[in-house]
């Protein structure tokens, strides 16, 4: 079974079948998004703000398998506020180096 991909509006959860150990962390720890009864039975879209999205990545970071994998979307459902932030922020992480930069 190849990896799957479930999109939702914040994350996405990828799930690969043939890896998982079926320890049930991601029912327990979120069964609005992961329920074995549904199909599908990942459901992305229950996380759709920013706080349960974070509450996905936690649960998904639980997983023992490393079956589950939580893709950030590139601009998550975040106020503009938070993307000018996020956009100023990404913007002065970065050093261009000049000619009288002795680590040039």
């Amino acid at each position: 079974m190849a990896r799957k991909t479930y999109t939702g509006p914040v994350v996405d959860v990828s799930f690969d079948g043939e890896v998982c150990q079926h320890a049930a962390e991601c029912v327990r720890g979120m069964p609005t998004v992961f329920d074995p009864s549904a199909r599908p039975w990942i459901d992305p879209t229950q996380a759709g703000s920013e706080g349960t999205a974070q509450t996905l990545r936690e649960v998904i970071g639980r997983c023992p398998s490393g079956a589950l994998r939580v893709v950030d979307h590139p601009w998550p459902a975040r106020s503009s506020r938070s993307r000018s932030q996020a956009s100023a922020s990404s913007s002065t992480a970065w050093h261009r180096p000049n000619s009288s930069d002795p680590a040039s």
